[in-house]
């Protein structure tokens, strides 16, 4: 598969992530968490496609785009199919709210300067996907097929993030 299902958000100005859940995450909690993680990287890429005037970073905004996209609508079947429906949760909502902070953040920077803050992002996000996937929510998926969709989509997380930190080192 080498769509990215995205379960970590966007952070503010490089902050940490914002899996600070007072409990662990049930099914519908990390389904909420996946859509709107989706949703935040979509947007961030949207404006990076716009923005950038480096068409290595636009041709990387345009796949986050188009991977996140196309995941968030194998999300949305599956909860259907699952009868789950996506519930929100401290940790979707500060992830909303960390993707809101950085896309006003990123809108306020122009030239090399957005490149470099739109990749150095997407490094700390995706592996923080990875962390969280490993730490957090395939360790909580209850669903069988929930948990397989997860762990069969790990590689592309993977794979997205030498892509960002490729990106990242050439810009220096």
């Amino acid at each position: 598969m080498t769509i990215a299902l995205s379960i970590a958000g966007l952070f503010a100005c490089g902050a940490a992530p914002a899996f600070s859940q007072s409990s662990a995450p049930n099914d519908a909690q990390i389904a909420g968490i996946v859509v709107t993680a989706n949703t935040v990287d979509i947007d961030a890429g949207k404006l990076a496609e716009k923005m950038s005037g480096n068409k290595e970073v636009k041709a990387f905004a345009k796949q986050m785009v188009t991977d996140h996209t196309g995941v968030n609508k194998q999300a949305t079947a599956l909860v259907k199919k699952l009868k789950v429906t996506p519930e929100d949760s401290d940790t979707s909502k500060s992830l909303k709210e960390g993707g809101d902070a950085n896309m006003a953040k990123l809108k306020g920077l122009k030239g090399k300067e957005f490149d470099s803050a739109y990749i150095a992002h997407e490094v700390t996000y995706h592996q923080a996907v990875i962390d969280a996937l490993d730490k957090t929510l395939i360790p909580n998926a209850k669903n069988a097929e929930l948990k397989a969709t997860l762990e069969k989509v790990r590689p592309a997380f993977v794979a997205h993030l030498e892509h960002a930190k490729h990106l990242q080192s050439s810009m220096k």
